[in-house]
């Protein structure tokens, strides 16, 4: 592998992987798309991590995006609708060979670094939200929307957002708000802030590590660069949140909004009112299920089973129809009404199913 200038890549492949100095690079490469993940790309990043995980030269990994729009923009979505439309089965292939890589990457040997600069959605989460060392710039736009498509906060996420501050993880993940840096940061979803400005310096220090180098002399080196933001519109809005996101029930949250007065209460129960009811209630039950979980895998192994069901449902291929295929924004989603979602239609979504679960070591 051999040192290139970072850019896009137009003549290569969708994912490009190769050594710069002790670095071994990850970089996404559908710029136009913005470096939305593929099965071919989830592939290409296992194959990578086998190599870089074994080569002695390879001090650390570091996840990047082409282009200047972001790391990723999420799954392939539309290549997701088109199967489910025809009952195929790329779901099923998908989300476990991705989700494996998830949880390959929060165990990596070697540090693992994620450059979230830009856009960073549903499965860019996952490619970057598990690392060991997360940088976030004033650039940066984190975000879970997969509520609005009628599925849920996956890859993982439900472990990560169960475990922000308070309610802000429910807030982020029934809402699909986007965080910037700071608040990505202050949510847990992020771990230094940088100026955008100072990358090419930093990336180029990470890239002279030598062979050996641990987590802490790679925190050490990245923290150098850090910066402090002012506090974010998500963390300044901390009390509501945690006032009104803090009930078992979507019904609740609901009312609890209702209650408010303030513009930021209106305008969250206003993008509540536009999501799927059925993914709102999914997505709630997961999130109070991760609070109790012990381990990652064993979220994923919960999201594998919720997703499966996803992807029979009609939410899912309407939702994409509305929001990304047509452009309608105007979804009819079944149920139409949060009331009549009931529990045995949430609990459809947590059963095993026929094609067997996910197995990672030391999970049931």
């Amino acid at each position: 592998m051999t040192a290139q200038v970072v850019a896009a890549d137009d003549g290569a492949g969708d994912l490009i992987a190769r050594r710069e100095g002790h670095a071994g690079i990850l970089r996404l490469n559908r710029p136009k798309a913005i470096n939305a993940l593929t099965l071919g790309m989830t592939r290409d990043i296992d194959r990578a991590l086998d190599t870089f995980e074994v080569d002695p030269d390879i001090s650390v990994v570091l996840l990047e995006g082409a282009g200047d729009r972001g790391l990723c923009a999420g799954g392939d979505i539309r290549g997701l609708h088109d199967s489910a439309k025809i009952g195929g089965d790329l779901g099923a292939v998908f989300w476990r060979e991705e989700y494996a890589v998830n949880a390959r990457i929060s165990r990596f040997p070697k540090p693992y670094i994620a450059y979230m600069d830009g856009l960073v959605m549903g499965g860019g989460v996952g490619l970057a939200g598990h690392a060991c060392h997360r940088v976030v710039t004033e650039k940066t736009k984190v975000a879970m929307p997969e509520v609005g498509l009628g599925f849920f906060p996956d890859v993982g996420g439900t472990w990560l957002l169960s475990r922000a501050p308070g309610e802000i993880g429910t807030y982020l993940g029934l809402t699909g708000q986007a965080a910037n840096g700071v608040d990505a940061v202050y949510s847990g979803l992020a771990d230094v802030l940088i100026a955008s400005g100072d990358w090419p310096t930093l990336r180029g220090e990470i890239t002279k590590l030598p062979p050996g180098a641990d987590a802490a002399a790679t925190m050490a080196l990245i923290t150098r660069f850090g910066v402090s933001g002012e506090q974010g519109p998500i963390e300044k809005q901390r009390a509501l949140i945690d006032r009104t996101f803090a009930y078992d029930s979507i019904e609740e949250i609901v009312a609890a909004l209702e209650r408010e007065e303030s513009d930021f209460a209106r305008a969250t129960l206003g993008s509540l009112r536009e999501k799927s009811p059925r993914g709102l209630k999914v997505t709630l039950k997961l999130l109070r299920l991760a609070r109790s979980s012990t381990s990652l895998e064993e979220c994923l192994v919960r999201e594998y089973r919720a997703a499966l069901e996803v992807f029979a449902s009609a939410d899912f291929v309407e939702g994409v129809r509305a929001l990304i295929i047509d452009r309608d924004r105007n979804p009819k989603w079944s149920p139409a009404r949060i009331e009549d979602v009931t529990p045995e239609i949430v609990a459809r979504y947590l059963a095993p199913h026929p094609e067997g679960d996910l197995k990672f070591p030391n999970v049931n």
